[in-house]
């Protein structure tokens, strides 16, 4: 339905990593090689074709979306000193911190000049709004990182800055370009928002549930890492004195042992916590689609309705 505009975005792509700098389209082509969903790029375009947009401006905003994403996922394997990505070697991992937080900052770049070349006002303060946002959302987890009083409404916080934020971005500048009510284009806001909340939630679900070669990455990081993610946050909230001693040294504390994933797994299973997430996960999937209501009946607009189920159900 959209393959002709998803391989334009990926030429448009392609060819916006390039560089007479020699060691950006290498760490780009590796990228590239790694693979990805190409969500957040998908999303401007179904948004664009749901409100009937027949013009071409959602290819280059689709290639800026998706160059803010990787931007970002530069800079937190550099953060979190990840190793995988994608079930490849992590960019860090082959290139060094300084060449990943480079090439982050040359795609930040690129990004703004695709903004600047659709020449849209709106479009501008839509997504410079989002990439604000997003850093807010990451510089807030790590206010969090080992903070085993982190309640859940900061947990949502963080999740809305740093995810959900592009989601809805991405959604809203296909309404925009489209030139449709500010009704319509809030929905589509609300629908990536919605979406974005219900991804993260999941694949906070899945760093302790998935299959590492499926997911492409290292189960259990967050766990290594301190993060209160959800399912940590629910097996806290129902934890007997035993439990919350483990929770402190581990995830308060940083003292873990090679043992201690295995138990935090089976503390989260005595409470449900993953179950639970994807439980909440499925409740902001509803309210997405619900969402959608402001657009009549159309295949496009049931193809983002079976993208965002597809969410709780994905394994990777």
């Amino acid at each position: 339905m959209l393959e002709p505009e998803l391989l334009a975005t990926n030429q448009a792509i392609v060819a916006r990593m390039d560089s007479p700098v020699a060691l950006i389209p290498q760490l780009a082509a590796h990228l590239v090689a790694a693979g990805g969903k190409r969500l957040r790029p998908l999303l401007t375009l179904a948004a664009a074709k749901l409100c009937g947009y027949e013009g071409a401006r959602q290819i280059k905003l689709a290639a800026c979306v998706e160059f803010i994403h990787t931007a970002t996922l530069l800079h937190d394997d550099v953060v979190d000193e990840s190793v995988l990505r994608r079930g490849f070697a992590s960019a860090n991992a082959v290139f060094g911190n300084k060449a990943s937080v480079l090439v982050g900052d040359f795609l930040f770049a690129r990004a703004f000049e695709l903004m600047v070349e659709d020449g849209s006002l709106e479009v501008l303060r839509i997504l410079c709004s989002a990439s604000a946002t997003i850093a807010e959302g990451e510089v807030l987890q790590l206010t969090t990182q080992n903070d085993i009083s982190t309640t859940e409404q900061k947990y949502f916080d963080v999740i809305r800055g740093k995810t959900a934020a592009l989601f809805a971005a991405a959604c809203e500048v296909g309404g925009v370009i489209a030139q449709r009510p500010a009704a319509q284009t809030a929905a589509l806001a609300q629908f990536g928002m919605d979406l974005g909340m219900a991804f993260q939630l999941v694949d906070d679900a899945l760093d302790y549930a998935a299959d590492e070669a499926e997911l492409g990455k290292t189960v259990g990081d967050d766990f290594r890492e301190g993060k209160l993610t959800y399912p940590v946050l629910l097996a806290i909230a129902g934890a007997d004195a035993q439990e919350l001693e483990f929770w402190t040294r581990t995830i308060g504390e940083g003292e873990q042992s090679e043992t201690d994933l295995a138990t935090a797994l089976a503390f989260m299973q005595r409470h449900n916590a993953t179950q639970r997430s994807i439980a909440r996960a499925d409740a902001f999937v509803e309210s997405a689609c619900a969402a959608l209501a402001a657009f009549p009946e159309s295949p496009m607009r049931t193809a983002l309705e079976d993208v965002a189920r597809y969410t709780t159900a994905r394994r990777f």
